[in-house]
């Protein structure tokens, strides 16, 4: 009895309709030849079913299959397009993450010059813990021209660049389509801003649209490294003066994977990108954890300064996602023992991220970059150091409030990735690390790759760009002032509670210029700053 009340169990019914239909329609043929031929279409899905049913009665993976079969297919079904229907169905516009629907929206539409304005009032709540605002003036001044510029290279810099304060932050081609790159840098020659390259290197993508470049040298060296991957000077110097760069970055570390090194399987190193990337084709791309060229702070800025050298008085700068406290200041006593500086710093945020991590690194490694960019923009100011180096950041930056925000907290100029990701047409599919984009922009496949039109995307790069430096300028204006370079910290306004609101100069407290020299007043970081080793990042941890 019991054997029977399992077999006849509601979870067993769809493979038992499915047996009998199955068993049904094959009786009804058999009895009644060339009568009932539209039968063969239920016998055979009658027949399908019924042979997955029995495979999950006797497969072993899964128990949900074993316990329910042909019902549970419907679970990994719903699996499958759960990011969909979550996205497209339930979402509020201030959902959805990494970003919300509202911000994706407004990229769209200023991507597309459509009418990016809100009705109604903000869907935000000002009263929750963690809303921020920026103080108006009662003086507004007249929008100012948008083309908001700064000057990037030091002392030593023979070739110094004019940058937009808002440029393509680093994507290398191979985890974007060529189109993609073609679109984005097109954008940027259209704009007069810059593209970063990423550490894949400039690739004929690049070269093809004419856009300023930003060159990232990665632990890989791609694009300028000897068979068994160490830096080659002589293909470096090559590539770097060309005209089309106009900075050299040195990669430490990124965002998404700070400290993690990266494998493209051989089976993705394409002949293209073999090429590009001076690796052997066939073989696994390792892109190390560690720089090979250096190991100490002095060695770094002596690598800089080779580089500076090679490319002809190009500025030479490094990008990170901050760590140690201890291990920047080493760097930073060792630029100002010295006096050999570089040109810029970027400062990644750990919620920045275009590439694909474990959970682990992209959840909980790593500084976030408004307390990252401080800290870098403070140690600078406190080394006396500031005047002579650029700050740039990045990390989930698409609005004219977020550089605004970033200018105040002690940035020159700002990147964003994923903002100009969806200028050409990304919707968060979230598919990223499977090749399987569906809108040609993070994939290697021709046939995705080729849905993504490059002079369609060109425009709505340059548009988005536009658009945004557009609005800043009128934030600008109606705070009174003419640059972004002039937002201050006592002008942004944080909530913490229901009823307290905290300056962003009380949350985040400024050094005086030159006071790690004289002495911090903070004893922890006067004991860090004590502790840099110039000669060892390692000795530097604090």
């Amino acid at each position: 009895m019991r054997m029977l009340s399992l077999v006849f169990a509601p979870r067993h019914w769809p493979l038992l309709f499915s047996a009998g239909g199955f068993a049904w329609c094959l009786t009804v043929m058999a009895l009644h030849p060339g009568e009932h031929d539209w039968l063969a279409i239920p016998l055979v899905l009658c027949g399908l079913l019924t042979t997955i049913g029995l495979g999950d009665l006797i497969q072993k993976p899964h128990a949900v299959l074993r316990n329910y079969p042909i019902l549970a297919h419907l679970r990994f079904l719903i699996e499958e397009i759960r990011p969909e229907i979550r996205q497209y169905l339930f979402e509020s516009e201030t959902d959805g993450a990494p970003f919300s629907r509202d911000r994706r929206a407004l990229v769209y539409q200023r991507a597309k010059m459509q009418l990016d304005k809100r009705p109604f009032g903000t869907q935000l709540a000002p009263y929750a813990d963690g809303y921020e605002w920026l103080l108006h003036s009662f003086a507004p001044r007249p929008p100012a021209d948008p083309d908001f510029r700064v000057t990037v290279g030091g002392p030593g810099c023979a070739q110094p660049y004019s940058a937009s304060v808002f440029n393509i932050s680093a994507m290398s081609f191979g985890a974007l389509s060529a189109n993609a790159i073609r679109a984005l840098n097109g954008g940027a020659k259209r704009g007069g801003f810059a593209h970063d390259t990423g550490e894949g290197s400039l690739s004929p993508h690049h070269e093809a649209q004419g856009g300023d470049v930003i060159w990232e040298i990665g632990s890989g060296y791609f694009g300028c490294r000897t068979l068994d991957g160490k830096f080659s000077p002589e293909k470096f110097a090559e590539i770097a003066r060309k005209d089309q760069i106009k900075m050299i970055e040195i990669k430490l570390s990124q965002g998404a994977k700070p400290g993690h090194g990266g494998v493209l399987p051989a089976a993705k190193v394409t002949p293209e990108i073999a090429a590009i990337r001076g690796v052997p084709l066939g073989e696994d791309c390792v892109s190390p954890a560690a720089h090979s060229a250096f190991s100490t702070p002095l060695e770094l800025l002596a690598f800089a300064k080779n580089l500076r050298d090679l490319s002809g008085g190009k500025p030479v700068g490094v990008k990170f996602c901050l760590g140690r406290p201890g291990e920047f200041l080493a760097l930073v006593k060792a630029m100002a023992q010295t006096g050999v500086t570089l040109d810029f710093i970027v400062v990644d945020g750990k919620e920045g991220g275009t590439g694909a991590a474990p959970g682990e690194f992209m959840d909980h490694l790593g500084t976030p970059m408004r307390e990252g960019l401080n800290f870098v923009h403070n140690a600078l100011v406190g080394a006396g150091l500031r005047d002579k180096i650029r700050l740039g950041c990045s990390g989930k930056i698409t609005t004219a409030f977020d550089i605004a925000r970033a200018m105040a907290l002690g940035a020159d100029w700002c990147n964003a990735a994923r903002g100009f990701m969806f200028s050409v047409g990304c919707i968060q599919s979230l598919a990223c690390h499977t090749d399987a984009c569906p809108t040609g922009v993070a994939t290697q496949d021709p046939w995705r790759g080729r849905a993504l039109v490059v002079t369609d995307k060109i425009t709505r790069v340059a548009n988005y760009h536009r658009a945004t430096l557009h609005c800043l300028a009128e934030l600008l204006a109606a705070s009174g002032l003419d640059h972004p370079g002039e937002f201050s910290l006592d002008q942004f306004r944080r909530r913490v509670s229901e009823t307290n609101v905290a300056s962003f100069a009380d949350l985040y407290p400024a050094l005086e210029p030159g006071e790690l020299l004289r002495g911090a007043r903070d004893p922890n970081l006067r004991l860090l700053w004590e502790r840099a080793d110039p000669q060892s990042f390692a000795a530097s941890r604090g």
